[in-house]
């Protein structure tokens, strides 16, 4: 299965420019936790609810700050025709739960989650979330 065949298509994206009190509203009001970040019709990053906390408030950032100054810089996609079994393995390895999702022009068409990836092959997701979600740190005693 491919990944256009169960990728989110309504994807909100954030600017460099707007305040995280702007997307953290956004991201309240449309219930998602992840937004990728264009600017002059190029993908120049992504943004989480966790940057917001992490990278914002613990930071003692305002909530003027800039999306610019807590997005991941470090862009990691897929393709949207590329095999959902060998995107969630490669999530897994990067450990991270959305990827922005490009055609082969590299223009954005979507995102997908491991959630998306449970849609289609279960063990695929599962494969790749057990990466994601590797117990460490204080917290995991």
């Amino acid at each position: 299965m491919k990944v256009s065949e169960i990728m989110s298509r309504d994807v909100q994206i954030a600017s460099p420019h707007q305040t995280i009190r702007e997307i953290a509203r956004k991201m309240a009001d449309e219930e998602i936790g992840f937004m990728p970040v264009g600017e002059n019709d190029r993908l120049i990053g992504t943004t989480t609810d966790r940057d917001l906390v992490v990278r914002a408030l613990a930071d003692g950032l305002g909530t003027d700050a800039k999306v610019r100054e807590v997005m991941t810089h470090d862009v990691k996609y897929c393709f949207e025709d590329d095999d959902i079994d060998s995107v969630a393995h490669n999530m897994g390895d990067l450990q991270v739960r959305r990827l922005p999702v490009v055609n082969r022009d590299k223009r954005l068409t979507g995102v997908f989650s491991i959630g998306d990836a449970a849609l289609g092959d279960r063990a695929s997701a599962g494969a790749g979330l057990s990466k994601v979600a590797r117990p460490g740190g204080a917290h995991a005693q």
